[in-house]
């Protein structure tokens, strides 16, 4: 899957992510991968425009996550050299949040009974529920797309849509009006995020039991491909596949594959069934470099959505996500690694202050070569590991520094309190 980009030019103006004497050329992309080998290692989201890339013998795959399509309508490629992912959430969003707890939940309703919807009935019933969503961060603006959960102003969302904003204003698409967004809360593991807009009488959607879905059931996307431009776009398919398991930054996400078409701005759109009921959010679609490959799309389920929603509207986050709290990169794609010789394994960018990672010695510059034992060559590697414990467990790391082999166990936290 790919993700689609937007100009961002503090990052097309590159910058070193290494401490200083540490390499040269290298620039920094969070949440963002580099190619590695195999179809289901790809993965990426729809929202603005970002990209996740996946390499094969036959080419490059690559899942893109429908990311938020930018204020210049510019493109732009991941970089040649290495890149650094974050085993950390993104980085703190600093737009207003909203209060919590106030006792609102998503209810899920069984397919209504008598005949499907035609396509026109769906667009008419359903327009008025989904909305363009812009969100404004230190580097760009982006846009993407929003479901109305309720008339008094909760939206749906997906994470990487808002992921470091900023600001986020939400606009109707039926009547025009723009509302400042606060977010209530977004989880990254399964790239759901819930917005809140003061306003009356939105017009809610209806959400569908994404479990009763088949093989073959119609499939109709909403959103906004490209953003403004083409807002409200209806696109048509079937369901192709049920459970479709997609690793999206060392997650592993259980999602619904349509052959709906997806493009960038369709993030956290709606997929809806032929009740015109929602029934998954769109996040990612697959692309290559050498294939031809087509209606290939992702949706959050709303049986997922809905356990992820409650907790957000609840607490503002999702508890029993571990993190160590570092960004790293694999030492494969420093460009002066061999140079400076450095061990295959994974380079340490940087380590959040308030980790125990930190608390144990763990540094920028360190390069981690084991996990528990288990040699780590790949983020993906070290994510793979540390996603199979809990918070509160503790994670062996073998670490490379100055030429010395230093080994420390630090204890995984909770995601949420990172940075916070």
């Amino acid at each position: 899957m790919n993700h689609y980009y937007y100009d961002r030019p503090d990052l097309a103006a590159g910058g070193s992510a290494l401490p200083p004497g540490r390499g040269k050329g290298f620039r920094r992309r969070r949440r963002e991968r580099k190619r590695r080998p195999g179809l289901g290692r790809a993965a990426a989201c729809l929202c603005a425009f970002l990209v996740l890339m996946a390499g094969g013998s036959a080419g490059t795959l690559v899942l893109r996550q429908l990311t938020p399509f930018g204020a210049g309508g510019e493109w732009w490629t991941a970089p040649a050299e290495g890149e650094t992912v974050s085993i950390l959430p993104a980085p703190t969003e600093t737009v207003e949040r909203a209060p919590v707890g106030d006792g609102t939940t998503l209810t899920l309703l069984a397919e209504p009974e008598g005949e499907p919807l035609t396509r026109q009935a769906i667009y008419e019933k359903c327009l008025p529920s989904i909305v363009s969503i812009q969100s404004v961060s230190a580097s760009a603006t982006s846009q993407g797309t929003g479901i109305v959960m309720t008339g008094n102003g909760y939206i749906i969302t997906n994470h990487h849509v808002i992921e470091g904003a900023q600001e986020i204003s939400v606009t109707q698409l039926s009547g025009g009006e723009t509302y400042e967004a606060k977010l209530v809360g977004s989880d990254a593991a399964t790239d759901l995020a819930v917005l809140k807009v003061e306003a009356r009488d939105l017009t809610a959607a209806e959400f569908g039991d994404s479990a009763l879905l088949r093989v073959g059931d119609l499939a109709l996307a909403l959103g906004n491909p490209l953003g403004e431009r083409f807002s409200g776009t209806m696109t048509d398919g079937i369901i192709s596949f049920i459970d479709r398991s997609v690793l999206v930054d060392g997650y592993e996400m259980q999602l619904i594959q349509t052959s709906a078409a997806l493009n960038s701005g369709n993030s956290g759109g709606a997929l809806l069934n032929e009740y015109g009921q929602v029934v998954g959010v769109t996040t990612l679609k697959m692309s290559s470099d050498w294939n031809t490959i087509e209606a290939l799309g992702f949706a959050v389920p709303t049986a997922t959505v809905k356990g992820v929603v409650d907790q957000l509207l609840a607490a503002g986050y999702v508890t029993g996500r571990p993190t160590i709290g570092i960004t790293v990169t694999a030492v494969s794609d420093l460009p002066d690694a061999l140079a400076q010789g450095l061990p295959m394994g994974v380079y340490v960018a940087t380590v959040d202050e308030s980790s125990d990672a930190w608390a144990k010695g763990v540094r920028p510059g360190d390069v981690i070569t084991a996990a528990n034992g288990t040699a780590v060559y790949s983020t993906d590697g070290l994510n793979e590991i540390k996603n199979s414990l809990s918070v509160g467990d503790t994670l062996e790391l073998e670490l490379f520094r100055e030429g010395e082999t230093v080994t420390v166990s630090v204890e995984l936290v909770e995601q949420h309190t990172i940075g916070g």
